[in-house]
């Protein structure tokens, strides 16, 4: 039978080096997992009971395309509440997950043919999805001097529908500044191109907030999940913040695409959001993790590191071990039972010589890397 050309998108390598972590345990050993972006921790307690009660009330049929009422009025109250802004209920979309969210945006605005930018190192989704929607992906090699983050002059002249950024990043957890983000977003617009920003990472900061695109202008398109900062990643339920005349665009591709986001998820998602005891406790475990790992990984042998502001990763630079780093990758899940991402993923021009470390686990399995990743370096010379 035929396959679409569309169909052609390369694999997520993390979800490969997942496997081979899989089969690897199944054989018997003990694995640490610095490769996937995922916490350790469950959905909120509160969230959970939320559920529980639920289900012994309601049938959980679907809900309207755009999400539960009281779940859209709960994030724009968010917004208030993390970034002092008043933001009208009605311009949240509820999303299966920010994957979710990516097909809706980039279907809403861009025609096939059209070009959208996206940072590299940058998440490799954005750039698999756009490709099979029809759209071209255009990589804007970031500089290590402007943190792995894209600055204007990178996509000056480019004739680009889009820009998609994020902030903190994946796989670097840099952030940018309210100058940085103002003079993307001002020099997007000033050639036409649609604004997208990738929040997933919001509420996972360690020195500084994050700024939101909303602080800087209305006419963006906010992407958000429950998966990070709320620990919901098998929930698939996340938002989208969009231009009041786009909502009914969105609704309508929506009802067609998805019906609507999983109703259960929808109602954990509405209780986890006053789990904030739970949630800020989740956070001091990722700072002491992040500490950890500023402190090991140099210690090991990885120095070449742009220090994260957020999130839950590092990203190394490791040209001087490999030219391969999904070689260098499968010989430290073999030889040191520890899984890291190889920089492949997220850069096809440079990342074969760089690595994606995680520190979402438990804080004591980040030390146990952190002596594996030690042990191995010290033995490969």
């Amino acid at each position: 039978m035929r396959n679409s050309t569309r169909s052609r998108v390369d694999p997520f390598i993390v979800m490969d080096v997942m496997e081979a972590a899989r089969r690897a345990e199944d054989a018997g050993r003990d694995i640490i997992h610095m490769e996937v972006g995922q916490p350790s921790t469950g959905a909120p307690k509160g969230a959970v009971e939320a559920v529980k009660a639920a289900l012994d009330r309601d049938a959980m049929g679907y809900t309207v395309a755009l999400g539960l009422p009281a779940l859209r009025a709960r994030i724009a109250r968010l917004y208030g509440e993390w970034y002092d802004l008043d933001l009208n209920p009605e311009r949240v979309v509820i999303t299966p997950g920010s994957s979710g969210g990516f097909i809706l945006g980039f279907t809403a605005l861009f025609d096939s043919g059209d070009r959208v930018g996206i940072g590299a190192p940058g998440y490799p989704s954005y750039r698999q999805i756009l490709s099979a929607l029809g759209m071209v992906p255009v990589d804007l090699p970031a500089a290590p001097e402007n943190r792995y983050q894209p600055v204007a002059a990178d996509f000056a002249g480019m004739d680009l529908a889009g820009l998609m950024v994020a902030s903190p990043a994946n796989p670097t957890g840099t952030m940018l500044d309210r100058d940085a983000l103002g003079a993307l977003i001002g020099a997007a617009q000033g050639q036409g191109a649609a604004f997208i920003s990738d929040e997933i990472y919001h509420g996972l900061e360690y020195d500084k907030k994050a700024v939101t695109a909303l602080e800087i202008s209305d006419e963006v398109y906010v992407i958000n999940s429950f998966s990070k900062y709320f620990s919901m990643t098998g929930w698939r339920v996340g938002w989208m913040v969009v231009p009041e005349d786009h909502v009914r665009v969105l609704e309508r591709i929506a009802q067609n695409m998805f019906i609507c986001a999983p109703h259960a998820s929808q109602v954990a998602a509405l209780a986890a959001m006053d789990c904030d005891a739970e949630l800020r406790g989740n956070l001091e475990v990722y700072r002491k993790n992040r500490a950890l790992m500023l402190e090991g990984l140099p210690k090991a042998g990885f120095d070449k590191i742009a220090p994260p502001d957020g999130a839950f990763y590092v990203y190394a630079d490791v040209s001087e071990l490999t030219e391969d780093s999904r070689a260098l990758a499968a010989e430290i899940l073999d030889k040191a039972g520890v899984a890291v991402t190889p920089g492949l993923d997220f850069d096809p021009l440079r990342g074969a010589t760089t690595l994606r470390f995680s520190y979402a686990r438990a804080t004591a399995d980040i030390e146990e890397g952190l002596a594996r990743l030690a042990r191995f370096m010290a033995a490969r010379g």
